[in-house]
C-alpha cells in the first residue's frame, strides 16, 4: 500500500542526506516534494499541511542548518513527526471484565468477520480462551463464514437461529462462554452498505448492554478518505475505543492509514496485513513509519520469525551452515519457512535498506520464479538434492521435463546454488569481514 509513497519519500530525503550542510531553500524544496507525495497518497489535506509545517519549523532551526549532518537530522525529524502523526490515543488492548467482551463494528465488506477470527487467534496465542459470537442476525452467510474460520482455528463459535435479536444472541453468547469456561467473547456484529441511524442505535445498545471492554471499528484502508468519513460517523454515534485497519497489503494509496487517527483522534490498534488468519499485527507507529521511510522494521520481522520458525530446525540449519553442508533439500526447507512468514515484499520491507528491493522481489514471486525453483528441486531424487555435483546433462534434461521448466532454468538454478555455497563457505570460514567478489566493502 505504501510503495509509491515510500519510493518518493526515500528519493526526496535521500537527496538531503547526500551532502552535509543544507540551506533553508533545500529544506523548502524537500518539503514541497514531501507535501506532494503525501497528497498523492490521499492523505487528508489538513493533516498534510500541519505535518509539513511542523517538519519545516523544526528543520529550519539554526542548530540543524549549521550542523554537518543536517540532512540526516531532517530525516530524523520527518520520522519523529510521522510517528507522532500515527500515535493518537491509547493503543493498548484492554481486556477487563470476566468474561472480557470485544465488539467488532463496521460496514459490510470491511473485513469484520475475518478480523474476528484473526483477533481470536491472536488472543489465543496470548494465552486467552476466546469464544467467537456471530452477532449478525440478518446474514446467515456471515455466521457460516465465522463458523468455518473458527473450526480451522479450533476456536468455538456461538450462533443463534435466524431472526434472533442481537441482544438475545449476546445473552446466548454469555451463557455459552460460562458453560465452556471462556474468558473472552468476540462479537461479530452486523454491517450495512452505508452508515445509517438504525445500525448505529443497534450497535450502541449492544455495546451498552454487554459492557464492552473494547468496541473496535473495522475499516477498509483501501477505500481512502471514505474510511476516514466512516470512522468519524461511527465515532460520533457509537462508543468506539479503537480502529482495525484491514487490507493494508492492498495496492491503494494508503492515505487513510496515515490520516485516520489524526482526523478522528481514535487509536489504530491492529492492522490486517493479509487474508490468512495469522495476518493481524498490533499497530506500532514507529514500526510503520520505519517501513514507509525505508528504515525497516526489524522487531516485527523477528516476531514473525519466532512465530513461524521451529527452534530446533533453526539450530540444525545453523550447524549445517557452520559445517558448510547446505544442500538443495535445505534450500527447499528454507523457502517453505520464509513463505510462512508472509509475502516476500513485506519481509524485505522490514529489513533496513532493503525497502527499494521489496517491489522487485514481490514481482519475482508473482511471476512464479520461486514456484519454478521449488518445482525443479522437487523433481530431483533425494540423492541429487544432497549431492548436486552428480547432475550431468541427462539428469538435468530429465529434471527440466519433470518440472515443466526449461533446461536453461535448471542450469541457472544450479549456477545460483553454486554461488550460494561459495558464500556459505566464506561465512563458515569466519571471513565475514573480508570483501566478497562483486560486493562493496
Amino acid at each position: 500500500m505504501f510503495d509509491a509513497l515510500s519510493d518518493r519519500l526515500r528519493k526526496t530525503l535521500g537527496a538531503l542526506t547526500g551532502h552535509g550542510r543544507v540551506s533553508a531553500a533545500d529544506v523548502d524544496a524537500a518539503m514541497r516534494e514531501v507535501r506532494l507525495a503525501l497528497l498523492e497518497a490521499d492523505v487528508n489535506f489538513k493533516v498534510v499541511k500541519d505535518f509539513v509545517g511542523r517538519v519545516r519549523e523544526r528543520a529550519t532551526g539554526a542548530e540543524i542548518l549549521e550542523s554537518l549532518s543536517a540532512g540526516q537530522q531532517v530525516v530524523k525529524i520527518v520520522n519523529e513527526e510521522l510517528v507522532a502523526l500515527l500515535s493518537a490515543g491509547d493503543r493498548s488492548l484492554h481486556l477487563t471484565g470476566n468474561p472480557t467482551v470485544i465488539v467488532l463494528v463496521g460496514l459490510q465488506g470491511s473485513g469484520k468477520t475475518t478480523t474476528a477470527a484473526k483477533l481470536a487467534r491472536y488472543l489465543h496465542k496470548q494465552g486467552r480462551r476466546p469464544l467467537l459470537v456471530a452477532a449478525d442476525p440478518y446474514r446467515p452467510a456471515a455466521a457460516d463464514q465465522l463458523e468455518t474460520l473458527g473450526k480451522s482455528l479450533d476456536i468455538p463459535v456461538y450462533r443463534a437461529p435466524v431472526g434472533t435479536s442481537v441482544l438475545a444472541i449476546a445473552e446466548g453468547g454469555f451463557a455459552a462462554a460460562r458453560k465452556q469456561v471462556r474468558d473472552t467473547i468476540i462479537l461479530d456484529t452486523a454491517g450495512r452498505l452505508t452508515v445509517d441511524a438504525p445500525l448505529m442505535k443497534e450497535i450502541a445498545d449492544l455495546a451498552k448492554a454487554v459492557k464492552a471492554a473494547e468496541t473496535l471499528l473495522v475499516v477498509d484502508a483501501m477505500t481512502g478518505q471514505e474510511a476516514v468519513n466512516v470512522a468519524e460517523a461511527f465515532h460520533a454515534a457509537v462508543p468506539v475505543t479503537g480502529l482495525v485497519l484491514t487490507k493494508i497489503d492492498g495496492d491503494a494509496r494508503g492515505g487513510a492509514a496515515l490520516s485516520i487517527s489524526a482526523v478522528t483522534g481514535l487509536p489504530v490498534k491492529f492492522m490486517g496485513t493479509g487474508e490468512k488468519t495469522d495476518a493481524l499485527e498490533p499497530f506500532y507507529p514507529d514500526r510503520l513509519a520505519g517501513r514507509i521511510l525505508g528504515m525497516g522494521d526489524v522487531l516485527t520481522l523477528v516476531e514473525r520469525a519466532q512465530e513461524h520458525y521451529d527452534e530446533k530446525a533453526a539450530a540444525k540449519m545453523a550447524e549445517k551452515l557452520r559445517k558448510n553442508s547446505f544442500t538443495l533439500e535445505d534450500m527447499l526447507d528454507q523457502m517453505e519457512q520464509v513463505r510462512k512468514m508472509g509475502p516476500m515484499g513485506q519481509i524485505l520491507e522490514m529489513i533496513p535498506g532493503m525497502g527499494g528491493m521489496a517491489k522487485q522481489a514481490q514481482e519475482s514471486v508473482d511471476r512464479g520464479d520461486l514456484k519454478r525453483v521449488e518445482a525443479i528441486i522437487r523433481s530431483m531424487t533425494p540423492a541429487e538434492r544432497q549431492e548436486p555435483s552428480i547432475l550431468n546433462a541427462g539428469r538435468r534434461r530429465r529434471i527440466a521435463k519433470g518440472s515443466g521448466t526449461r533446461l536453461q532454468d535448471v542450469n541457472q538454478l544450479m549456477k545460483q546454488f553454486g554461488q550460494l555455497q561459495k558464500m556459505m563457505k566464506q561465512f563458515s570460514g569466519g571471513r565475514l569481514g573480508r570483501r566478497m567478489p562483486g560486493m562493496p566493502r
